[in-house]
């Protein structure tokens, strides 16, 4: 999905901090929940956590895409390898599905005045297409799909499962009534 409206481009740190805020996203998590284990996400929020994505962007290749518009970053999406993510491992509801080389979305964030536009949709096409460029053959995604309609937003941080059947994936699992497991095949 393209719109004159946005860009979405590989993230560098200023875009990203942007689309985070002063407060580091949700509640200080900088996008790193998934990438360390409970104890040092718990330890690191705010500046711990910030420092600690900005690790990895110095690390090499940003860890994701910003979406920019009217000059400014207006929503983010990370991808990266499964590996990537070790606490997806551990968690009962998201443990893997099988033994494929999967890269995951583990964080899908939209400036409230571009909520319901089409942008998560855009931000997931092109997370798609950014782990096809490197060889992904399989991206899976860990979205709510909540029961009531007037689901608070920031607890939708993975993204809904609406944006995602829009993206083109399919569910392949879902051990909670909320949590879906979806999968899209290069």
């Amino acid at each position: 999905m393209s719109d004159p409206a946005w860009q979405i481009r590989p993230a560098d740190w200023a875009g990203f901090a942007a689309v985070m805020g002063e407060k580091g996203g949700s509640g200080g998590c900088w996008c790193m929940l998934w990438r360390l284990r409970a104890k040092a996400f718990n330890a690191g929020k705010g500046a711990g956590n910030r420092d600690a994505m900005r690790a990895v962007f110095e690390a090499g290749e940003g860890p994701g895409l910003v979406a920019w518009a009217e000059g400014r970053a207006v929503g983010w999406v990370q991808i990266a390898p499964r590996a990537a993510f070790p606490r997806l491992a551990g968690s009962r509801v998201l443990a893997p599905v099988d033994d494929a080389p999967v890269w995951s979305v583990a964080c899908l964030m939209i400036e409230k005045a571009w909520r319901r536009k089409g942008l998560s949709v855009a931000l997931l096409e092109a997370a798609c297409g950014f782990a096809a460029e490197r060889g992904a053959q399989v991206v899976e995604g860990y979205p709510v799909a909540p029961a009531d309609k007037k689901y608070a937003p920031v607890y939708a941080w993975t993204g809904l499962h609406a944006a995602f059947e829009r993206a083109g994936f399919a569910e392949v699992a879902r051990r909670s009534p909320t949590r879906p497991i979806m999968r899209r095949w290069m």
